[in-house]
């Protein structure tokens, strides 16, 4: 603004738009954004040979200070808002998102995620609910995450696992409880895989009865990549300091810092050299201000910029 010669609006003029513009406009226009950026994810390379979409879910706290944001209950003494996110490994674009005040079990939320059958969605010990996984299986869909250590479970069927291998048991499973086998009568299969950088056992929980163990275990690593967009939220973009302090101040915030993620992945994209998004940010904060083209900066960022016109005459931006 200073570089346009225009003076910054008042921050309660940015308060008063951010409290009574609905958050739900920029929710439509995230998914509008998304479904521009998806047609160029989809004509990137996949991880995986299997021809299923792979998701990841997972949710971040957002802190906040209870005695200025009452609504957002998270700790006695403390607030919060939760976003939970669904992350499209094709492209790792956020497809689906919930603002919750931080109160909100993760696993409940997870019932409110849309599912498509043969799609498969990866989450860790959190969201270990029987419903869940028996909603998943009656709609053909898939899931893989990390089983709990007091599960009770009687072993149906006990596979063969490749010899000198780091998976070390292939089992379909039966659970024991009660409400377990209500919830989710379907058999599961647990895949026990040996961590060697850590040293350790772990144990992860599919209805997948077809990719091989191995896949199984590669796949849940692959949810680490939902960690990774959450920390370059965080550190690219403002979502600690919120203008307004209702909740429709805050929503909006975040969707809003979401669609700027939608348009830094599209440019990553689309360029044809190996961008990292820290990267991308702090050069494209660089060059806000360069009269260069965008498309031909993006394959080539390091060569010099084209020297201004000296002889054109800068129009003065006038306002009333």
């Amino acid at each position: 603004m200073r570089h346009l010669g225009i003076s910054p609006p008042k921050k309660s003029t940015l308060v008063h738009a951010n409290e009574h513009r609905p958050w739900e406009l920029y929710q439509s226009i995230f998914f509008g954004v998304l479904e521009r950026t998806k047609a160029v994810a989809s004509c990137t390379k996949r991880k995986f040979r299997f021809k299923a979409k792979l998701y990841s879910i997972d949710s971040t706290v957002i802190d906040l200070c209870l005695s200025m944001y009452e609504w957002a209950h998270f700790r006695r003494a403390k607030g919060a808002v939760k976003l939970h996110l669904r992350l499209d490994h094709d492209g790792y674009l956020p497809d689906y998102a919930l603002i919750t005040e931080g109160k909100r079990h993760d696993s409940m939320l997870a019932k409110a995620f849309p599912y498509s059958p043969k799609s498969i969605t990866v989450f860790d010990k959190a969201y270990v609910d029987f419903g869940l996984f028996g909603k998943l299986c009656s709609i053909g869909a898939f899931f893989v995450t990390r089983l709990k250590d007091n599960a009770d479970y009687s072993i149906v069927e006990k596979r063969a696992v490749p010899w000198r291998n780091t998976v070390i048991n292939d089992w379909l499973v039966h659970f024991n409880g009660h409400y377990s086998r209500k919830k989710c009568p379907h058999t599961l299969r647990i895949v026990e895989f040996y961590d060697e950088e850590r040293d350790r056992v772990l144990r992860f929980l599919t209805n997948n009865l077809t990719l091989a163990a191995s896949t199984i275990a590669a796949i849940y690593k692959e949810r680490w990549a939902i960690e990774i967009f959450f920390k370059a939220l965080k550190q690219s973009l403002k979502i600690k300091t919120f203008i307004g302090t209702i909740s429709n101040a805050v929503k909006t915030q975040i969707w809003t810092a979401l669609i700027a993620m939608l348009l830094l992945k599209y440019l990553q994209l689309k360029s044809s050299i190996g961008w990292s998004l820290s990267n991308l940010v702090a050069l494209l904060r660089m060059n806000l201000f360069t009269y260069r083209d965008l498309w031909a900066w993006l394959d080539n960022p390091y060569i010099t910029p084209p020297q201004p016109l000296l002889e054109v005459e800068q129009i003065a931006l006038t306002l009333q």
